[in-house]
């Protein structure tokens, strides 16, 4: 296993309380191509716990997304926010990652409060 994603795993795992407030004020740094709501360059946020990689009806992912299979689960969402590029070879989100695993559970436990609207 990588010491990176073991690191990202125990922080994750640890008695260390993600903080959705915190990981909202990181979720800046995504606004230059995501959306909460809606696409942009990247596919919206919305829901993305739980969501295959992907799965964003009418969104024009890289095939090698598409060819993930990828479910967006805590330690799928940790292992791209780390290093995109490495976590899915061939994406074409090009962010270099977050690579401080406490603001990427942070982020992560702002997402999981971010379900879509039902239309």
């Amino acid at each position: 296993m990588y010491p990176e994603l073991l690191l990202s795993l125990a922080v994750v795992g640890s008695a260390y309380a993600a903080d959705a407030k915190k990981g909202e004020e990181l979720y800046g740094r995504c606004f230059a191509c995501h959306a909460i709501e809606h696409d942009r360059v990247g596919p919206r946020h919305c829901g993305v716990v739980g969501r295959r990689a992907g799965g964003v009806e009418g969104f024009e992912y890289s095939p090698a997304m598409k060819r993930s299979g990828l479910v967006w689960d805590e330690a799928t969402l940790d292992r791209f926010l780390a290093d995109p590029l490495k976590a899915v070879p061939g994406t074409t989100m090009t962010y270099a990652g977050i690579p401080d695993p406490r603001d990427r559970a942070d982020l992560i436990a702002y997402l999981k409060t971010r379900p879509c609207p039902k239309r």
